[in-house]
C-alpha cells in the first residue's frame, strides 16, 4: 500500500454548507432538492453540479447521499464542491466508513462543522483504484437496486389486477360485510430492550417495518401487518418468522383465498379517517374490524390469490437476494477502504 496518500479529509474533499429553500419558496421543478434525509421536494433550480455528494449537516448528521444529476443543496447539508480529482463514487463509499456523530458540535439539535470534519486525517489509494473499488460496490447496488426495482413493478401489476377486479368490476351483488366477518384483527407483542440483538436471527416490525433484530420470533405465518399508534398507512405482509411489536395491528384472514384481496384493499384505505388519536395518531382494533367489504365468490379470490402467490413468492426470492447482496458489501466496504481488500485497478 505504498502507493496511497496519507491526508486530510478536506485535501480530498472541499464540503460546503447547503443554501436556504423554504417550502415556500420551491418552485415546481424537475431539480431534487437534497436535505438531510434525502429528497425533500424538487425546485426549478439546481445550486450543484452532478454528480456530486451531500451528507446530513444538521438533524440527521453526517449520512451520504449520491446524486447523479445536478441538485439543489439544502441549508440542513454539507456538499462536496471540490472532489480534488478523486472518483466521485469512491468518495461516496469512502464516507460511508466515518462515523460523523462523534464530530457533533450542536446542543439542542445535532449539527456537523465542515471545518471540523476537513481535519480528519485519511488514507486514499490512486484514482485507478479508486475507479475500480468503487466498480465493485456500484455492481453490488446496481444489482440490489434491480432488484427493488423488479419488486416494485411485481406489486404495481398485482395492484392493478386488484383495482380491476375489484374496484371497476364490482359487482353490487357481491357478498357484503365487515372485515372481522373474514379476519382476526390483534396486536403483537411488546420486546424487552434487552432481547433485542444487533445481528439477530429475525427482524423486529414495528409501524414503519424492521425496527430492529432478535433471536425470538412470535410468528411463521403469513399476516398482514399495519401501524397502530404513531405511524399510519404502512402496510406489510410478513415474510418467515419474525417479532412483531405492540404497535403493529395484526390482520389474520381466516382463509388463505382473503390474504392478497385484504393487503391490497388495505393499501388502498385512507388511514387519516380512521386516525382516532388524540397526541399522536392511533387505529383501534374495533374500528378495523368493522371497516365495510364487498368480496366476489371464491373462484375469483381464488385465481387472484394464486397469481399474486406468483408474484409475491418472486418477491420473496429478491427480498432475500438483496439481504444477501447488502451484507456482501457492507463486509467488503470497510476491507475495500483500509486496503485489507485490494482490486485490481
Amino acid at each position: 500500500m505504498s502507493e496511497w496518500k496519507e491526508c486530510k479529509l478536506g485535501d480530498v474533499a472541499v464540503f460546503q454548507r447547503g443554501h436556504d429553500l423554504p417550502k415556500t419558496k420551491m418552485t415546481d421543478g424537475i431539480v431534487p432538492v437534497a436535505g438531510s434525509n434525502g429528497i425533500i421536494g424538487y425546485h426549478n433550480i439546481a445550486t450543484t453540479r452532478g454528480p456530486g455528494i451531500t451528507i446530513g449537516r444538521s438533524g440527521n448528521i453526517g449520512t451520504p447521499k449520491y446524486y447523479k444529476d445536478d441538485f439543489w443543496a439544502h441549508n440542513t447539508v454539507l456538499y462536496i464542491k471540490d472532489f480534488k480529482g478523486n472518483d466521485e463514487k469512491f468518495i461516496y463509499y469512502f464516507l460511508h466508513t466515518f462515523d460523523f456523530q462523534g464530530f457533533n458540535a450542536g446542543s439542542a439539535v445535532p449539527t456537523l462543522n465542515r471545518n471540523h470534519i476537513h481535519e480528519i486525517p485519511v488514507t486514499l489509494p490512486p484514482i485507478p483504484e479508486q475507479r475500480a473499488i468503487a466498480a465493485v460496490l456500484s455492481s453490488l447496488d446496481d444489482k440490489i437496486d434491480l432488484l427493488h426495482r423488479q419488486n416494485k413493478t411485481l406489486e404495481g401489476m398485482a395492484e392493478t389486477l386488484w383495482r380491476k377486479l375489484f374496484v371497476v368490476e364490482a359487482d353490487l351483488a357481491w357478498k357484503k360485510g365487515k372485515l372481522g366477518d373474514i379476519a382476526f384483527v390483534g396486536t403483537g407483542k411488546g420486546l424487552k430492550r434487552t432481547e433485542y440483538v444487533e445481528n439477530g436471527l429475525y427482524p423486529i416490525i414495528g409501524a414503519n417495518g424492521e425496527i430492529g433484530r432478535t433471536n425470538k420470533f412470535l410468528t411463521n405465518e403469513k399476516l398482514i401487518l399495519t401501524g397502530r399508534v404513531g405511524t399510519l398507512g404502512e402496510i406489510i405482509i410478513t415474510h418467515g418468522k419474525v417479532w412483531i411489536s405492540d404497535n403493529v395491528l395484526i390482520i389474520k384472514p381466516n382463509e388463505n383465498r382473503n390474504l392478497f384481496p385484504i393487503y391490497y384493499l388495505f393499501k388502498s384505505l385512507d388511514f387519516e379517517n380512521l386516525n382516532v388519536g388524540s397526541t399522536q395518531p392511533l387505529i383501534t382494533q374495533t374500528d378495523l374490524k368493522n371497516i365495510e367489504i364487498q368480496f366476489p365468490d371464491n373462484n375469483i379470490l381464488d385465481s387472484f390469490n394464486k397469481k399474486c402467490e406468483s408474484a409475491f413468492n418472486k418477491i420473496d426470492h429478491n427480498i432475500n437476494q438483496i439481504q444477501v447482496l447488502s451484507r456482501l458489501r457492507d463486509t467488503l466496504l470497510p476491507k475495500l477502504m483500509s486496503g485489507e481488500v485490494r482490486v485490481k485497478a
